[in-house]
């Protein structure tokens, strides 16, 4: 901070706490200069109504070459160019809605919530203490979205490190991020290939069919980068809220009780948690190809913002009472998903396993408890989604 621009992402209070900087530049810079772990500059906003109108503005993009890089990877990690803002983009968008519809979401509970009951009681038989991260958080949200992809069980286990490798901003070297770039890309290319001579009902062949399809035929590329960005997606971001959920849920007096005793509770609890959540992670970056009129100010085309989905959720004036979790809370219009035209395409699915995943340990456990203080979890430092390094309880 020699400069006076402030390193970003932010340190937490602790791990179930936001930073305080969320609430003062809330009130006083909603529009503040932040410098990223790239090294590069950009503006971090932190109010509801700013974070939801740039993410609704079509203006604001998520890629660009000229935007600020969020990592050190040359290729912006997770953030680097992988479909253009244009029509082709959009219908590939449309063809990935639909493979996660409500109806097929639906469709696929029964076998979540079997695959989570069967989880929990292996955790029942190893005996407290237990890591639910480890025992259910990471292995429910890997099964589920292998099991789309079509991929072979035997291979879930190694996509542990690729999906650490792209989605954390600090741990490994420019080498590293190649090398894992490199395995899961050829790793992809392989089951894709596999998957065109012999198709079936998950995702990949169904992407392969709409590509066959087309005239201007989708690159190999895109298949690969989407079949990437749907398993880091779909398996990291939930495992690390499973962890996170249980752990804000146990550390509120009483708060388990009730939703044992009210179950009806579950799906607001689950909204009310997402909102809650003080460790997201680094934020929607969004590159302004226009100018824009925010906060009584002028953002020039050109500049790089940082919306703080964090910050926005916990603004008083869009929920009263922000600072307290009310599993109750109706309506709860957060952004933890994003919104307008780059919403996040697997929130139907994320929502069901999460909801599933609470529903079991309710039942099962209606004693559940934290093993260790609140002081004691520990924070995965570096990880673009957020997360916690175990979360041990006993019941």
């Amino acid at each position: 901070m020699a400069d006076g621009v402030p390193g970003y992402p932010f340190p937490l209070a602790d791990a179930l706490s936001p930073p305080t900087e969320w609430a003062r530049l809330r009130s006083a810079d909603p529009v503040a200069a932040v410098r990223l772990p790239s090294g590069d500059e950009a503006l971090l906003l932190t109010r509801y109504d700013d974070v939801r109108r740039v993410l609704s503005d079509p203006r604001c993009t998520r890629h660009s070459a000229d935007a600020a890089r969020a990592t050190a990877n040359e290729e912006g990690g997770v953030f680097g160019e992988q479909l253009t803002e244009d029509d082709l983009h959009q219908r590939w968008r449309g063809v990935i809605l639909r493979a996660f519809s409500p109806k097929r979401v639906a469709a696929m509970r029964p076998r979540i919530e079997a695959m989570a009951e069967e989880l929990v009681a292996d955790m029942a038989k190893g005996g407290p203490p237990a890591d639910l991260l480890a025992s259910v958080g990471y292995p429910l949200p890997r099964w589920v979205i292998c099991d789309q992809l079509g991929v072979p069980a035997p291979d879930y286990e190694k996509f542990a490190h690729w999906s650490d490798t792209m989605l954390n901003m600090t741990r490994y070297t420019q080498a590293e991020i190649d090398t894992a770039q490199a395995e899961f890309g050829a790793y992809f290319a392989a089951h894709i290939a596999a998957k065109r001579g012999d198709p079936g009902e998950d995702l990949i062949s169904e992407f392969i069919r709409f590509t066959d399809d087309l005239d201007d035929r989708m690159s190999e590329a895109i298949l690969i980068g989407t079949s990437q960005g749907l398993l880091v997606a779909g398996y990291e971001t939930t495992a690390s809220m499973i962890g996170k959920m249980v752990a804000v849920l146990l550390a509120e007096p009483g708060l388990w009780s009730r939703l044992c005793a009210e179950p009806g509770l579950v799906r607001t609890a689950v909204e009310e948690v997402l909102r809650f959540d003080a460790n997201p992670g680094f934020g929607m970056p969004r590159y302004l190809s226009a100018d824009v009129e925010l906060a009584d100010r002028v953002l020039p085309a050109g500049t790089t913002v940082v919306c703080s989905v964090g910050a926005a959720n916990r603004d008083e004036r869009a929920f009263p009472g922000a600072d307290r979790i009310d599993p109750a809370r109706t309506p709860n219009q957060h952004l933890a998903f994003g919104v307008g035209p780059h919403v996040c395409i697997g929130q139907t699915l994320a929502k069901v396993e999460l909801c599933t995943v609470l529903e079991v340990l309710l039942r099962r456990f209606p004693a559940l408890r934290l093993a260790e203080p609140v002081a004691a979890l520990r924070v995965r430092e570096g990880l673009v989604v957020g997360g916690l390094e175990r979360v041990l309880v006993r019941w």
